[in-house]
């Protein structure tokens, strides 16, 4: 009888998994295995929010398993030392993994891979678990990534996505293999008091309620900032809970211009991480310098606090900022206008945002967190690098009446409508009574700053 390995990294389901079905072949033996390693709080991307969401999806993926007779085993260690000794424990011949794209996952895929050779067994590394198409899956003629989003869709949609596969029915582990307890959300401190909760099955419901009610809205509301028209499903989607390739299959089935607005979202999450698979080193240097001089000294570390805190002054940004404290996770529009209100209003190193992302977004992705941050930085893939999105118009088209604002910046709630959104402009007595800051750079002044910064003035 053969016995297989699966490490499990960030795929945490059983549905559509490539590597768990190749291990399964007919009559073999399969230790499912997920391995803490502590290389990964080194890094800093061990977040409080996002080891509670891995430890409602390692449980969810435990109960997965064991409904088909098996069951997850967790270790803890350096994943080649622990990879190395659980084959060695059940005499396995091989280990499957699903590829990654960062220059971590690949230096983790490399040692592994001589490791095993050393010891006489294969890694067999598969494509397309963590995308809907594999990262270089498509190149254009004279360079190893597309650097522009348009052409890369377009050549995106005319590939044929893999079929996705269907859940085991069986999966046999071999006796003895001693494993860890599972983590519990409850032992991870200083959790976002609204992190929503984990697992593939939380993931798979939310997808076909999302697919059932929310999808024919989407293209018209999906910058809706009140309406939170979104799916909802990144979180999911990062740590491989829901299946990117079955999400396009099933959106793609269910037709109509909101699901394909929504199969266009995926691909952009494609499109990052081939970029990254291609340049890793743009998880920390500018894609594309701008030579910027970015501010430093204690008014850009005060301004810098004042944005983490929601404390800016503007309305939109700060109602952003404070979800993101209290749910672990942003609106798309307002991660848009949050960034470019750090980078370009008040010129603060785009560093600095992703790094406060990462400590707090549960769907901390390296490639679409920090290639976002980029995209709006104007260091990244975006062909209009110096756009500045202005927070009191964006509120005002994408939060008309100031719901969203209201909802997340309650010292704003006496506000109707589109006042909400500069709060400055109330008569003195009666701004007075909110107990609000002042913003802390005027517009016109950020976007001159900005301007010079850049060479356009």
């Amino acid at each position: 009888m053969n016995v297989s390995v699966v490490l499990f990294t960030s795929d945490l389901r059983v549905h559509d998994h490539p590597p768990l079905r190749a291990a399964l072949g007919p009559g073999n033996e399969t230790v499912p295995l997920f391995v803490r390693d502590p290389a990964v709080d080194g890094a800093g991307f061990a977040a409080p929010n996002r080891l509670a969401f891995l430890a409602d999806c390692l449980g969810d993926l435990d109960s997965g398993l064991r409904e088909r007779g098996g069951r997850l085993v967790v270790r803890s260690g350096d994943p080649v030392d622990e990879v190395r000794a659980v084959v060695r424990e059940a005499d396995a011949d091989e280990v499957h993994m699903a590829a990654g794209v960062s220059a971590f996952a690949r230096r983790r895929e490399d040692r592994l891979r001589r490791a095993l050779e050393e010891d006489g067994r294969r890694l067999y590394v598969h494509d397309g678990v963590v995308t809907a198409l594999p990262a270089g899956a498509v190149t254009p003629d004279g360079s190893d990534h597309y650097a522009v989003f348009t052409p890369y869709f377009k050549r995106w949609s005319s590939e044929r996505l893999r079929e996705p596969l269907a859940a085991p029915h069986k999966v046999r582990v071999p006796r003895g293999i001693r494993s860890e307890a599972l983590p519990d959300r409850a032992d991870v401190p200083s959790v976002s008091e609204g992190l929503a909760a984990g697992g593939e099955k939380e993931g798979r419901k939310r997808l076909t309620a999302w697919l059932g009610r929310g999808a024919d809205a989407y293209e018209e509301r999906h910058d809706d900032l009140a309406g939170d028209a979104t799916s909802r499903l990144s979180p999911y989607l990062h740590f491989g809970a829901v299946s990117a390739a079955e999400a396009v299959h099933r959106a793609r089935t269910r037709g109509g211009p909101g699901a394909e607005a929504f199969v266009r979202q995926l691909c952009w999450r494609d499109f990052h991480h081939q970029v990254l698979a291609a340049r890793p080193e743009a998880a920390e240097d500018d894609y594309r310098s701008r030579s910027d001089a970015w501010r430093h000294g204690k008014q850009a570390e005060a301004d810098l606090r004042a944005w983490q805190e929601g404390r800016t002054g503007y309305p939109v940004v700060d109602a952003a900022m404070r979800q993101l404290a209290h749910e672990g996770w942003m609106h798309n529009r307002g991660r848009l206008l949050a960034a470019s209100f750090l980078t370009k209003t008040l010129y603060i190193d785009w560093r600095a945002g992703a790094r406060h992302f990462l400590d707090l977004l549960v769907d901390g992705d390296v490639a679409n967190n920090q290639l976002n941050w980029q995209w709006m930085a104007g260091t990244g893939t975006d062909t209009r690098p110096n756009r500045v999105l202005n927070p009191v118009t964006q509120g005002k088209r994408y939060d008309p009446q100031g719901a969203y604002v209201r909802r997340w910046v309650p010292e704003l709630a006496g506000l109707e409508g589109p006042a909400v959104h500069e709060p400055w402009k109330l008569p003195g007595l009666e701004r007075a009574r909110y107990d609000y800051p002042d913003p802390v750079v005027e517009l016109p002044d950020g976007l001159a700053r900005f301007r010079r910064a850049r060479g356009q003035d």
